[in-house]
Formats: structure tokens, sequence, C-alpha cells
């Protein structure tokens, strides 16, 4: 049976999916004000254009590869390395399976209720950790149940994800400017020269330290596009599409982030309305959006019930996207980090059953073994008490770091890849071997410190538990990718 292709539209809203986080920007206008849209600039044109031009050339030159980021790195250095660096990503976004599996019941609570009300979410008697704990592992087992029916499937979901993300982003700019015409061009929050766009009006980000913390939010806030990887052979005229797909999906999620936070401003007041500590990281996207609809209501000049009913449905509205947002990623990274790494590598390291395909082409041993390592992990720090609790702190804090290491990988072996003579390059930016190195130096320059700030960081704070585990996490998995290796090769030979 022949599978559908991945057309550019499909592609396009699948890296939206994976990639842009309409939190992101409620949370960096809760941080920083308006002073965010600067850094969120710097790293786009220092980091997220750079590095998504590489992972183009990547995506053309292994256009028929179907391991994604493992396929890149054996193909331009070595297995063993690919074997390190995929593992030690594969790694971190299993620790994502495992925290967003109960960050993703508060949207659906936001939806149903108009609030987080999953503290007070009980079943069969469990306590309200215990309860998440147990939909999280039912959310797993059902996405990769439904995963294991084929990448149609995926490519669909993964793509009503970006659309409902797109359709959250402008509902939102809409009510915006409709506020701002009906008020006038007055800002909720005034702009005061430059200095609105370079200082912030949040007192704990007034330091140099802070600052540095929030340019590295900026750079991470860009971070997915590598997953994306696992997708080529999927892809209709892979050496065309990804490119285009990967081009056009970094200028609209760069534009989109930075529009978006200028946005916040008519609606929202930063002293009245986040300044009050009613609003937190938790909840901050759901008290802008309730705002959002609040104002959107006065200033058509409706009854402040008919206002505060447009807030509610505002606040259900993000609900709904967000969680169908959610869902997208969860269909792409359930299978395309797994694939990546099982079907990228030599089949002979892997026991048969690991490698095999099921009708519908999906490795679905592999991804029934990931959801089983999931939902013990989610079991464990669900029902495990204070002990699990820390465990899993120190799982969180050995993946902050984890997460950005295949871009140490992919950047760091892009000189390598672009050195080699026998690779056919349809599509080529990077022209100049001497660019090449500058541009690469300068990426890993601007990367490493924001990985070298996440391990500073808990040591000035004096959390010298998170700083150990944080350091540690990418040593750890990469020394059991290793030894995983060196055994596998072992056995394979």
């Amino acid at each position: 049976m022949k599978k559908d292709k991945i057309k550019l539209f499909g592609l396009v809203m699948m890296i939206f999916s994976a990639i842009f986080g309409f939190a992101n920007t409620t949370v960096a206008y809760e941080q920083m004000g308006y002073g965010s849209i600067l850094w969120y600039i710097v790293a786009s044109l220092l980091f997220f254009l750079p590095c998504s031009l590489m992972l183009a050339e990547y995506g053309a030159a292994f256009k028929e590869a179907k391991g994604g980021i493992y396929s890149w790195l054996a193909g331009s250095i070595d297995e063993k390395m690919a074997f390190i660096g995929t593992f030690i990503w594969l790694s971190s976004w299993v620790v994502w399976l495992v925290s967003t599996s109960s960050k993703v019941w508060i949207p659906l609570s936001a939806l149903l209720s108009g609030a987080d009300k999953t503290g007070s979410w009980h079943l069969f008697g469990l306590d309200a950790t215990q309860t998440i704990g147990l939909l999280g592992i039912i959310w797993i087992l059902a996405i990769t149940f439904f995963c294991t029916r084929g990448m149609d499937f995926i490519a669909k979901i993964g793509s009503i994800g970006g659309i409902f993300t797109i359709a959250l982003n402008v509902i939102f700019c809409l009510a915006s400017i409709i506020i701002l015409v009906m008020n006038h061009g007055k800002l909720a929050q005034p702009i005061h020269g430059l200095s609105s766009f370079t200082t912030s009006p949040n007192p704990e980000f007034s330091t140099t330290i802070a600052l540095l913390s929030f340019i590295v939010y900026a750079i991470f806030a860009y971070a997915g596009m590598e997953s994306m990887g696992g997708v080529m052979d999927d892809v209709d005229k892979p050496a065309k599409t990804f490119p285009k797909a990967v081009i056009i999906s970094t200028v609209v999620i760069a534009l989109s982030y930075s529009l978006m936070i200028l946005m916040w401003g008519i609606s929202t007041n930063w002293q009245s309305v986040i300044g009050n500590k009613n609003a937190n990281l938790g909840n901050i996207t759901y008290v802008l959006m309730n705002n959002l609809g609040v104002v959107l209501g006065n200033s058509l000049h409706l009854s402040n019930s008919t206002s505060l009913l447009l807030g509610d449905l505002m606040t259900r509205f993000a609900g709904l996207g967000m969680f169908i947002g959610y869902l997208g990623a969860f269909f792409i990274l359930v299978y395309s980090p797994i694939k990546s790494f099982i079907l990228g590598s030599d089949q002979k390291l892997w026991p048969k059953k690991m490698t095999k395909l099921n009708r519908a082409g999906m490795p679905a041993f592999s991804m029934w073994l990931q959801a089983g390592i999931v939902c013990v992990f989610i079991f464990l720090v669900a029902f495990g008490g204070s002990a699990a609790q820390k465990f899993y702190t120190i799982l969180t804090d050995m993946a902050n770091v984890s997460t950005s290491c295949p871009y140490l990988f992919l950047i760091g072996a892009f000189p390598f890849f672009k050195k080699k003579k026998d690779i056919e390059r349809p599509f080529e930016v990077y022209k100049s071997q001497l660019w090449t190195n500058i541009i690469t130096i300068f990426v890993m320059i601007v990367l490493a410190a924001g990985i070298i700030f996440t391990c500073v960081e808990p040591i000035l704070e004096h959390q010298y538990d998170t700083a150990f585990w944080t350091i540690i996490g990418p040593v750890f998995f990469g020394v059991v990718a290793w030894l995983f290796y060196q055994r596998l090769t072992v056995k394979g030979k």
C-alpha cells in the first residue's frame, strides 16, 4: 500500500507544532515584558536561523536516510559519536515525555473548568498527584497505540496541532487589534522610549545574572527542529520540501514570538495584572488570556458580566489550543526520536524485534518499550512519595542540558559534513568552508555559553544539588551510551 507523503504545508505545521510554544510568549512577557523581544530576536539571529539552515542542508543531503540526526552525524563524523549524541538526545526526550505527561492536563482543565483545577482531581480514591500520574500513563499508552498505526496518522495529528496553535495565535492577535483600535492606540503597558525594550518591569530580572538566564531561555525556546529529521523519508520531494519548510518555519516562528510579545502589552498592564503576585509561570497563559477577554469586553462597552464571560471563553479556548498543540507534539516526539535512534543505526547492533517494522511501517516493539519505560517513571514519580519526587527533580535537572546537547554534536559536525566530497548537496547555503567554520564557531560559542550558564546559575543561587545533577546529566547519559555502544558492537560482531 502506497503511503501518502508529507507535503510542504503539512511539514511546516508539524515543525510549528513541535517548536512554537504559545506559552513561551506569555512566560517571556511575565519575565521581561517588552524587554524579552530583543533577546528573542538575538536568539533567532545568532542561534535559530544559522542552525536551521545547517539542519536544512543535512536534511537535503541525507534525504533518503531513515535515521534523522543519527544518519546526519554518522554520515558526517562516525558511528560511535552519532550513537552517543543520539542516545543523549533520546534520553532527554524520554524525560520530557515523563514531565509533560502531567503538564498536559492543565490546559485540558482550563478548557473544561476555565481554570487549572488539576489539584482537586481525584479518581478511584487516589490523591491529585496519583490521579494525574494515572492519567499520564493512560495518555502515553494511548498516544503510542495510535502512533503505531502509521505515519499518516502522526502527520495528520501533527498538522492539526500546528493549525490549532496558529488558530490560538490568530484569535489572540485579532482580539488585541480590536482592543487597540477601540482604545485609540493606547497600550495597557505604555512604552517609555528605548528603555522599555532593554529593561524588565520584573524586579527579579534587574541583574546581569538574571538577564543571562533569560537569554538562555530564549535560545532554548527555539529548540526542536532536529526532531523533524526522523520523518525525512516520509516527506514528498525531501531535497526541496525540507529546506523550504525549515526556512518558512524559521521566519514565521521568530516573527510570531516577537510580534506576540509586543501585542501582550495592548491588553496587559504588567504591574496590575502580573505584579499582583496572582500570576506565576504555571498559570500565566490563562491569567493573560482571561484578562484579554475581559479587556476586549470592556473595550467593546459590553456589560461586566459579559466581559467576564468573554474572559472565561478566552481561557477555555487557550486550554483547547494548548491541549491540541501538546497532542501534536506528543505524536511527533513519541515516534521521531526513537525512529532516528533505532532505525538510523546499524541494524546489527539491535535484537531483530527492536528493528522489525509492523504492517504500518513502524518500529512498534521499540515504541512500546519506550512507552513502558516512560510509564514506569511516571508511576514511580506519582506513587513513590517524597523520595520519588526528589528523583523526578534530579531527572529533570539531568535533562536540562541534555536537551541542547544534540545541537553541540550537529553544529560541531557541520564543518566535517561540508568537507565530505562524496555527498550530493541539492540544497546549499554555506558554500565557503571558511565562512562555514567561522559561523559554526560563533554558533557553538553562543550555545556553549547558554549551556555553561545553565550549569553555573544554580551554583550562584547556592542550589548545589541542582548544579551537580545539571552538569552530570549529559556526562551520565554519554557514559551510558558509550558502554551501551561497546556492548552492542561486541554482540553485533
